[in-house]
């Protein structure tokens, strides 16, 4: 999208490395002017390698949204880029969004009845430079599934299973699968939303 003036937003451009409709929104909602810029990394090497070098599930999020914000602020000048990252954790397993309906269903039958930890970060660069770097959790508990309740589940979703880690979008129908959730929902949605106004506000780019 272009930027359209703003009585907000004193800061420089403003540009979001993500293509994902939730985080767009999040922006939008609270009057952010940015424009749209998908990092073009290679995940799953940047995950091999920091796995490598040893680093922890639960921290991989951190890494990767560091990785689309600097990338991004290398190809938008002196720009000031928001990268983020979402990584869901089962005890201390990794997933990762399912490639098929018989896959969204075998993590289904993984997550019921059970915890697990949705972890979202965000970092700012500028000119190929992290700037400040952030990540909040929350913990969703699903709800006991049998094997009619998640067909049913996915007959209803459809391929939308398979745009989310976990096979669910809580704002939406996936809601009906849990119990309990825990934790700030902009959090769940992909991006710590107060912790980025924060710093916003912190480095005076927001007249708010």
């Amino acid at each position: 999208m272009e930027q359209t003036p703003s009585r907000l937003w004193l800061g420089p451009r403003f540009v979001l490395a993500s293509g994902s409709a939730s985080r767009k929104a999040l922006l939008q909602s609270v009057g952010l002017p940015f424009d749209v810029d998908p990092a073009r990394i290679e995940e799953r090497d940047i995950e091999e390698q920091f796995f490598g070098e040893g680093g922890a599930a639960r921290d991989l999020a951190v890494r990767l949204a560091q990785a689309k914000a600097v990338e991004v602020s290398l190809r938008n000048g002196d720009t000031l880029c928001l990268g983020a990252d979402q990584t869901l954790t089962l005890d201390d397993d990794l997933l990762h969004k399912p490639k098929t309906m018989a896959e969204a269903a075998r993590h289904l039958r993984l997550l019921a009845g059970r915890t697990h930890e949705l972890a979202s970060a965000f970092c700012f660069a500028r000119n190929g430079q992290a700037l400040f770097t952030a990540a909040d959790v929350a913990n969703l508990t699903m709800r006991a599934l049998d094997e009619r309740a998640i067909a049913l589940y996915l007959a209803i979703v459809g391929e939308a299973a398979l745009a989310s880690v976990g096979a669910y979008q809580v704002e939406g129908f996936g809601a009906h699968l849990f119990e309990k959730i825990e934790g700030d929902y902009p959090t769940i949605l992909g991006l710590p939303l107060m912790r980025v106004l924060a710093w916003l506000r912190s480095e005076g780019y927001l007249a708010l």
